[in-house]
């Protein structure tokens, strides 16, 4: 792993980052996007969301994960995606999220939500929306969203977890970052790593997470999931002078 993930009590305020010159105020919209956590036991990482032309794209399923994807996926890292965005001409707003998204039963007694709402800003032929987080309480698990065609108003779509296959699935804690024992709970918050093994590689093929096996540190009656993992509800704001 090559980034620590910062310490969850820290990440409490959303940064929002825009991209593009052009301001809401012109032809733009703005959509609220809402995230919620489906899982009991997979708390998620502040997500990067993103409005782009169809020119780009963030990830694909059956393809290599890039360097970015790895870094979320494996250490809950937003930094190299978001400076990737930055100088991409085919995005036109990117949002990045201020807290972890835990389960509804909040089984760590955190002080996060189960859901959070982001608004972004979108023009011209930036029609479609991506988002990416880490399945925290993973080796390197992520969801995400790809290339979602934004609604007139408002649909709601789910998603699944997925399988980074930048690192083998230990799931021992000594490889993994270390905020899943508290924000799951009943679990000492030692071990995890900010560092990658060369030994742990895998090819990083994009595929299907399978889920928690069980066997060293994680158990598939606390930190398993069934898909979706991710319910994401995309609406229109509609502002004053808007003509549809």
């Amino acid at each position: 792993m090559k980034f620590k993930l910062l310490a969850a009590t820290t990440l409490t305020v959303a940064l929002t980052l825009s991209i593009s010159d052009v301001a809401t105020a012109d032809s733009g919209k703005t959509y609220k996007i809402t995230i919620t956590n489906l899982t009991a036991g997979q708390p998620f990482t502040p997500p990067v969301l993103l409005t782009h032309t169809r020119k780009t794209g963030i990830f694909t399923l059956g393809e290599m994960s890039s360097a970015d994807i790895q870094a979320i996926a494996e250490n809950g890292n937003n930094g190299p995606l978001v400076a990737a965005l930055g100088v991409d001409v085919n995005v036109h707003d990117v949002v990045v999220g201020g807290a972890p998204i835990v389960p509804a039963n909040n089984p760590g007694g955190t002080a996060f939500a189960s859901s959070a709402s982001f608004e972004i800003a979108t023009s011209g032929k930036a029609r479609y929306f991506s988002f990416v987080n880490m399945l925290i309480c993973t080796n390197d698990g992520f969801t995400g969203l790809d290339s979602i065609r934004l609604p007139r108003h408002k649909k709601t779509v789910y998603s699944v977890a997925f399988d980074a296959r930048s690192e083998v699935n230990t799931e021992a804690f000594a490889d993994m970052v270390p905020p899943c024992q508290g924000l799951i709970g009943g679990m000492p918050p030692v071990g995890g790593t900010g560092m990658s093994n060369p030994m742990l590689a895998e090819d990083g093929i994009i595929i299907p997470h399978v889920g928690i096996n069980g066997g060293i540190d994680l158990f598939p009656e606390v930190h398993g999931w069934s898909d979706p993992v991710a319910r994401i509800v995309i609406e229109r704001v509609r502002h004053y002078g808007d003509d549809d």
